[in-house]
C-alpha cells in the first residue's frame, strides 16, 4: 500500500508533500515515514496518508462570476463601457465622440 507523507519544517509553517512510502500497512508506513523523513530533525510533524485517499479536484466553477480576481476574466473598458450605458452618460465620456 502507498502512503503519502507530508511534513512540517518549523511549527507554524504549512505542512508541504515530502514523498511517498511503500508498506503492508499503517504501523510499517509510520516507521518508514519517520526514517525517511523525521531521523535527521529536518521535520518537526509528519502526517501520514493512505493515497487512496487523496482526491484530486479538478473543475473549479465560477459560481459568483468574481471574473475581476483573474486577471485574464476582467476587461476594464468594457466594463466602464457597460457602466456608462446602463447611468447614461455614455456619450459624456472622454472619446465618445471618437468611435
Amino acid at each position: 500500500m502507498v502512503y503519502e507523507v507530508f511534513r512540517q519544517e518549523r511549527k507554524g509553517q504549512p505542512f508541504q508533500h515530502a514523498g511517498s512510502v511503500t508498506a503492508p500497512d499503517e504501523q510499517f508506513a509510520e516507521i518508514y515515514a519517520r526514517e525517511q523523513y523525521g531521523r535527521r530533525q529536518e521535520s518537526v510533524a509528519l502526517w501520514l496518508v493512505p493515497r487512496q485517499a487523496v482526491s484530486e479536484i479538478e473543475e473549479f466553477p465560477d459560481e459568483f462570476e468574481m471574473k475581476y480576481r483573474r486577471v485574464d476574466g476582467y476587461s476594464i473598458k468594457a466594463r466602464l463601457h457597460e457602466a456608462r450605458e446602463r447611468a447614461g452618460t455614455l456619450d459624456m465620456a472622454p472619446g465618445a465622440g471618437d468611435e
